[in-house]
């Protein structure tokens, strides 16, 4: 008994901050009150034995593109009854596969006092050599390629380009390295100002949004499209694709040029294939910085 009412103590936390004025603009992850001294109930795990706050359910309409959803009920006919909805559920409908591969760009001079000349260092232009090889050998047959606008991600991109003839590309700010939303644990190292997630949090939430979802009812096949940008982008958008808290993406790790894998089936479902993988660098390639 007395380890099981620990496990109850330990189920809650001190958090609130600055993370408090991003939710409101995005509306994403766990409402926080407004001061410091708010308790945040935490949900334990099931092995605990400790009951959870609230239902941990699979939200099916997570990308707003359920196709019940997207028919107005109101409007159906009485007459036609069940098999006119059935005929608008289908037009509606997802029928293919989006293969969602996010390469963290390769590794870059730190020291670049401006943006532009943050360029890849000699290390990382074989990093995204390595990544592009990777890639060809796959053997997919790639629709696209979607790019920050940021120095390092747009040498990586035309690196990895070389690699994957005919294949389009197209540049994004959205895309661009930022602060996501405030993490949970806090970090000592890294404390951003509270504006700088208000500003970038937005931006990064809409990359998700207009990127991450399932396919479009019109496309009739599996489509295989990379995006190449950020750590901390990738990190949240993984998080919020497997509906896993947003506040836990610094405990994900990514090292330069990895590739990590989504899969988005017509039905909503994401799985993850692969996270931050470089197994196919040699060991003295493999950085983070």
């Amino acid at each position: 008994m007395a380890f099981r009412q620990a496990l109850q103590l330990a189920a809650c936390g001190l958090a609130g901050g600055s993370a408090a004025v991003l939710f409101s603009a995005v509306a994403v992850g766990k409402p926080r009150g407004g001061g410091d001294a708010d308790a945040r109930a935490t949900e334990p795990p099931i092995w605990t034995g400790v009951s959870r706050p609230g239902p941990t359910v699979w939200d099916s309409n997570w990308d707003r593109r359920e196709p019940l959803s997207l028919i107005n009920l109101k409007k159906r006919n009485v007459e036609s009854g069940e098999e006119e909805l059935a005929s608008r559920l289908d037009h509606y409908k997802a029928k293919a596969t989006r293969h969602i591969f996010l390469i963290r760009h390769s590794q870059y001079n730190v020291d670049g006092s401006l943006e532009k000349d943050r360029t890849l260092t000699p290390l990382g232009r074989e990093q995204a050599e390595l990544t592009g090889l990777r890639l060809a050998s796959l053997g997919l047959k790639f629709n696209k390629i979607v790019h920050s606008s940021m120095t390092r991600a747009v040498e990586t991109t035309d690196i990895i380009s070389k690699h994957l003839p005919g294949v389009s590309r197209v540049s994004t700010d959205l895309l661009r390295e930022g602060a996501p939303i405030e993490p949970d644990p806090p970090v000592s190292h890294w404390k951003p100002e509270a504006v700088q997630y208000y500003e970038d949090g937005a931006r990064i939430e809409a990359a998700f949004r207009n990127y991450i979802h399932r396919a479009d009812a019109k496309q009739e096949e599996d489509s295989y499209e990379i995006f190449i940008c950020h750590a901390n982008v990738i990190r949240y958008i993984v998080c919020r694709a497997l509906q896993f808290p947003p506040e836990g993406w610094l405990r994900l790790s990514l090292n330069n040029g990895s590739i990590t894998h989504l899969v988005i089936r017509p039905n909503g479902r994401v799985a993850l294939r692969t996270l931050g993988d470089t197994g196919f660098m040699p060991p003295d390639k493999i950085t983070r910085s």
